[in-house]
């Protein structure tokens, strides 16, 4: 069942990986992306010439890390912005993008979600995985959108559970989780010291 037939939200909504920017190509009105700082344009993005693009550069990390900072309250505020406006504006198709789709722009699409339809949390996440079934949102992000939404840690429970089942469903997705450092987010039957690069998820 798609985001519109759950009613939680009026336009139709995708999420992907830079490379799969051209598989969308014809009818997005709308994109939003979060790449790492310093991150050029996507050549994707010529596939979606007429969309309103509003862009973002935050690294995926969920722990401190040298020369990185952690996603900060003030990239979230600026995603429920983005938020504020589509509501405002005429909107068929938001495309939701960040380096591979698993990560921040999972956690930035749930935190749309979550914007409009509090008391919803398993909607949210329920959708989520029929949108884009293999996914892991950023828990920095997801903590920052359940305080400032009022949300009183129903979204963060939300997530808890959504990474429960996905780690029993996709083994796939536990070996990435582990091989960029966060193993520690694993239900504790899968965990292992997470020492992999922090490569962007």
């Amino acid at each position: 069942m798609s985001v519109v037939a759950r009613g939680l939200l009026p336009f139709r909504l995708s999420i992907c990986g830079v490379a799969e920017l051209h598989q969308f190509a014809g009818d997005v009105t709308h994109i939003l992306g979060i790449l790492d700082p310093g991150t050029p344009q996507p050549d994707g993005y010529a596939h979606h010439p007429a969309a309103r693009r509003n862009e973002f550069r935050f690294y995926d990390i969920v722990t401190p890390s040298e020369g990185r900072d952690l996603p900060g309250e003030r990239d979230v505020a600026a995603i429920l912005e983005v938020g504020d406006r589509l509501a405002a504006d005429r909107v068929d198709h938001l495309l939701v993008h960040c380096f591979a789709g698993v990560s921040r722009s999972t956690a930035a699409a749930v935190s749309l979600m979550a914007q409009r339809n509090p008391g919803r949390e398993a909607d949210i996440f329920a959708t989520l995985a029929e949108i884009r079934p293999q996914t892991w949102p950023n828990t920095v992000m997801i903590r920052h959108a359940d305080r400032m939404l009022g949300l009183g840690g129903a979204l963060v429970e939300a997530l808890r559970l959504h990474h429960i089942a996905t780690a029993h469903r996709y083994p796939e997705v536990r070996t990435l989780i582990s091989s960029v450092g966060r193993g520690h987010e694993l239900p504790a039957e899968y965990a292992v010291e997470g020492s992999g690069p922090h490569e962007p998820v």
